[in-house]
């Protein structure tokens, strides 16, 4: 059934002349007049009881003003919750995030926020390997993780920022000094690590391997303060990016560079060949507008 003809119908019947209605739709009379016989033909059955210049509906043309009223009315908040979308009034974004990251980018979570505040946002926190699945499978739409990814191929990424990972020691004399140790120094000290889903664990570890030792993990948690406490009651090494040792107490703790250095390299991904919502799209631009 013809959307338009619909509108001409209901309108004709608002005015209560083909004059007006078609002064209203800016269309001519006559094609007012077809859009009403083609309604007819379709239906098989009279829908206005002419009488002169005057009209009535019949028993079929008052069933079907009431269905064609609810027609227009579902199809116009149809659109404009479209437009929504499209102005970005309405959406949701679900944005994956590792929970030391999570302090480094609030403030560009509360830009998103006062440029999008009818955007509801979801944001949950994994390790860099369940957030690259979660990604995969659609659970999120985007997500910030330690790059590179393991499925290069399906996912899309670009690179925000990168800040060398620090060994995180207790205030011990044995540790005090400035100069980069080698991870090798470790070999004996028992390491601190987040929990197998954080890219960061993979990373220490295939770097301890390459150096000829396999460490001795004590402990693994998903929270960095959590891993600087440990650190602090003696139990061990931390490894921990930068920016997060400077939140930590340098009172109580040591912080030393490694040689060769370790990069966290931290950056955006998004699946690649999925459908990307306006929602989405808009937090992209904002970290590309923030690199």
């Amino acid at each position: 059934m013809d959307i338009r003809a619909l509108r001409y119908f209901v309108e004709l019947v608002q005015q209560q002349s083909f004059t007006r209605a078609s002064e209203r739709l800016f269309v001519t009379q006559p094609t007012i007049s077809k859009m009403v016989r083609s309604l007819e033909e379709e239906i098989g059955e009279p829908l206005l009881q002419r009488q002169g210049h005057s009209f009535s509906l019949t028993a079929a043309g008052e069933l079907l003003l009431g269905r064609a009223r609810s027609i227009l009315t579902e199809l116009g908040q149809l659109q404009a919750e479209l437009e929504d979308l499209r102005a970005l009034r309405r959406g949701q974004l679900h944005l994956g995030i590792p929970p030391m990251v999570g302090p480094l980018y609030a403030d560009l979570i509360r830009r998103y926020r006062q440029h999008y505040p009818e955007v509801e946002l979801t944001i949950v926190e994994y390790g860099g390997r369940h957030l690259e699945q979660a990604v995969s499978q659609g659970d999120l739409d985007a997500a910030l993780t330690m790059l590179p990814t393991r499925d290069e191929g399906g996912l899309a990424s670009f690179e925000l920022a990168t800040h060398p990972i620090m060994a995180v020691l207790p205030n011990e004399a044995c540790w005090h000094g400035t100069s980069p140790l080698p991870l090798s120094a470790f070999s004996s000290t028992p390491f601190l690590l987040y929990t197998e889903t954080f890219t960061l664990s993979d990373l220490l570890q295939q770097r301890c391997l390459e150096g000829g030792f396999t460490p001795t993990v004590a402990a693994r948690s998903s929270q960095w303060d959590f891993l600087a406490a440990m650190v602090r009651s003696g139990m061990g090494v931390a490894f921990l990016p930068e920016p997060i040792c400077r939140q930590l107490d340098s009172r109580e703790l040591i912080f030393r560079p490694l040689a060769p250095a370790l990069i966290w390299r931290l950056g955006v991904i998004w699946p690649q060949q999925r459908y990307l919502s306006r929602a989405a799209e808009a937090w992209l631009t904002l970290c590309r507008d923030a690199e």
